[in-house]
């Protein structure tokens, strides 16, 4: 017999018929022999139409009283499906939050789960019981015992964090599509179902906007080991599976306050090749890239920044193996790119050097949490250590600094966030997945497995902060103090010496909500740490692919850069990790942008997928 956590989305109990449905898919599953809890969300719109009522009454209502009207939602749904099983002859109970144990940190409206006490909930099973759990609330671990809320998405984290506290077999997230696609059938109608996604990339893809699952859920399923499939509430097919690392043993004690960095990577065969003052125009990136991936060399990090005057930057890092490979092709294509382009500073040049290595902090935990990449920037600056290039993911940021600081480096970000060192930088295949026998096989690990559009960031730029270890550390930290959560981060190759003194640009990107509170504070700040002006552009969008895949085939990246550069799309930002690569484009180009990359990488179906309204 296994032991099943569903969960069931608004859209799925959204009428009388629609919960008496899942009613009927869940008798099926007892009578197939498994135990059930639950999890259903607010019925279709409750949620809005709640926020809707407070906001009439109020403008800005308090979080507190918030939490206590959101909470209904839900209870209509559990009562309604627990009542529908029982007509069907299959003994149910339905409970919040609080009854059935989930203890939460005490802030409304986005609180973390600290424990799930499972005794209530394990009794009712062995009764013989379906248990229908409300989801996205819990209660405070307070004396006051309040009603919170776990945010967006928070009735995918109920179910998963019960999933993992019962130890069960597996986790079924039930929606109005049939499975993960690989991206927004919205906007690309022929978007393609996938069969498995590993929890990394899924991780990514959620945090890009694939509202299929929410971060935080994936998080708890990668953190331990638990097996996830999101299937459609109206067909019998099998949907996609999102594949979790080997199980470690880890404390169900502060279930959603893990430790936000489980490893300390490093790789010291690395070596940097920056093209200055190259063209800001279209096809810059492809021809480049091209001619790189023409060679079949392997490019790990590529950062492109923001322009400056009419050109712009791109750096990128191979094996040392490979460098002088690297180099010849970057010299030899020099010339065709910068043809007719002046620049006060003078000419396009290439620089290349050997002596780097890569350090990087990873970890599923760092979601939501702004101040990670912060304490990482602040460690390396407190142990005397320059940051030559950054690059960012969610579960992922690295940085590239001086060979022979790497040692210095890594020690410090052991200490710093209480892990032990991991292997030589692992490259995704060094991530163990568990095998999950319901899914369809996967032959072969394709380079992109999914694009995904997000056109709610805006862009800032710091321009000429002085280049010394601790700048981006004291940046960041301020940002992090305000709660504002950071995406991309590029750090301008080129420098600039002003008043005697070598500057560098920062630009990186945040959340629309966001970006008036980070130039607040940065403005601020800006006379005292010696920078110069800050630039916002809210009117860009971010186009990435995100695939473990593409660490084995070279040239993943140059067609990308190519699909864009066909259609005279100008990328603004480039960032990389070795899953994931991303584009920043003018918001007007995006959609486009999407279609076409989508399209490059042969991800179209024959059979569109249609959501159920």
């Amino acid at each position: 017999m296994a032991l099943i956590v569903q969960k069931y989305g608004g859209t799925s109990v959204g009428s009388v018929e629609r919960i008496q449905a899942v009613a009927q898919r869940v008798v099926q599953s007892v009578k197939a022999g498994n135990s059930l809890v639950v999890v259903v969300s607010a019925m279709g719109k409750t949620t809005d139409n709640l926020v809707k009522l407070a906001n009439e009454i109020a403008p800005n209502p308090s979080r507190r009283e918030m939490d206590m009207l959101l909470s209904t939602g839900e209870q209509v749904s559990i009562a309604l499906l627990s009542m529908a099983l029982q007509a069907l002859g299959q003994p149910a109970i339905s409970l919040t939050g609080a009854q059935v144990g989930i203890v939460t940190e005490a802030e409304h409206s986005r609180a973390r789960i600290l424990q799930i006490k499972t005794e209530r909930l394990e009794r009712h099973l062995k009764e013989g019981k379906v248990v229908v759990v409300a989801g996205f609330q819990g209660v405070s671990d307070s004396d006051d015992l309040e009603i919170t809320t776990l945010g967006r998405g928070g009735s995918d984290t109920s179910a998963v964090a019960l999933a993992a506290a019962l130890h069960a077999s597996f986790c079924e997230i039930y929606t109005d599509v049939p499975g993960i696609l690989t991206t927004d059938p919205r906007l690309v109608p022929d978007a393609q179902l996938m069969a498995q996604i590993t929890c990394d990339e899924m991780l990514e893809l959620a945090s890009l906007g694939a509202k299929v699952l929410h971060p935080r859920a994936v998080e708890i399923a990668r953190n331990y080991g638990m097996p996830l499939v999101v299937r459609s509430s109206w067909t019998a097919e099998p949907g996609t599976w999102v594949v979790s690392p080997l199980p470690q043993a880890r404390s169900l004690e502060g279930l959603e306050l893990v430790h936000p960095v489980d490893g300390v990577e490093f790789d010291t065969d690395q070596a940097k090749v920056s093209l200055l003052r190259v063209p800001d125009r279209p096809g810059v990136a492809a021809r480049l890239f091209g001619n790189i991936a023409a060679q079949n060399l392997d490019v790990d990090l590529i950062i492109q920044s923001i322009h400056e005057s009419n050109t712009n930057d791109i750096a990128f890092t191979v094996t040392k193996s490979s460098l002088k490979q690297a180099e010849a092709v970057a010299n030899a294509i020099l010339p065709a790119l910068s043809a007719g382009v002046t620049h006060p500073d003078g000419d396009a040049e290439v620089l290349v050097e050997q002596q780097i290595a890569k350090v990087s902090i990873a970890g599923a935990g760092m979601i939501g949490r702004p101040g990670v990449a912060a304490q990482m920037f602040a460690t390396l600056a407190s142990a005397g250590v320059n940051i030559r290039m950054i690059s960012t993911s969610e579960v992922k940021v690295s940085c590239v600094v001086d060979e022979a600081d790497c040692d210095r480096a890594i020690a410090a970000l052991c200490e710093a966030f209480s892990v032990s060192q991991s292997s030589v930088s692992s490259q995704q295949s060094a991530i163990s997945y568990q095998p999950v026998e319901e899914c369809t096989t996967v032959t072969a690990t394709p380079p992109v497995r999914g694009v995904a559009l997000d056109l709610d960031q805006a862009r800032l730029a710091i321009r000429h902060i002085p280049d010394r270890p601790g700048m981006a550390a004291e940046l960041f930290q301020l940002l992090a103090q305000q709660n504002v959560s950071v995406d991309m981060i590029i750090q301008s190759q080129r420098c600039r010496v002003i008043n005697g003194i070598t500057t560098r640009d920062i630009a990186f990107t945040v959340s629309k909500l966001d970006a008036e509170t980070a130039c607040t504070v940065l403005e601020k700040a800006a006379s005292q740490l010696g920078c110069g002006e800050i630039v916002v552009d809210r009117e860009i969008a971010k186009v990435s692919v995100v695939g473990s895949g593409m660490v084995h085939h070279p040239g993943t990246a140059a067609r990308m850069f190519e699909a864009l550069a066909q259609h005279q799309i100008n990328i603004q930002m480039i960032a990389t990790s070795e899953i994931k690569i991303s584009c920043v484009v003018a918001k007007e180009d995006g959609v486009t942008a999407l279609r076409l990359v989508h399209a490059a990488f042969g991800l179209s179906s024959n059979q569109p997928i249609k959501a159920l309204a």
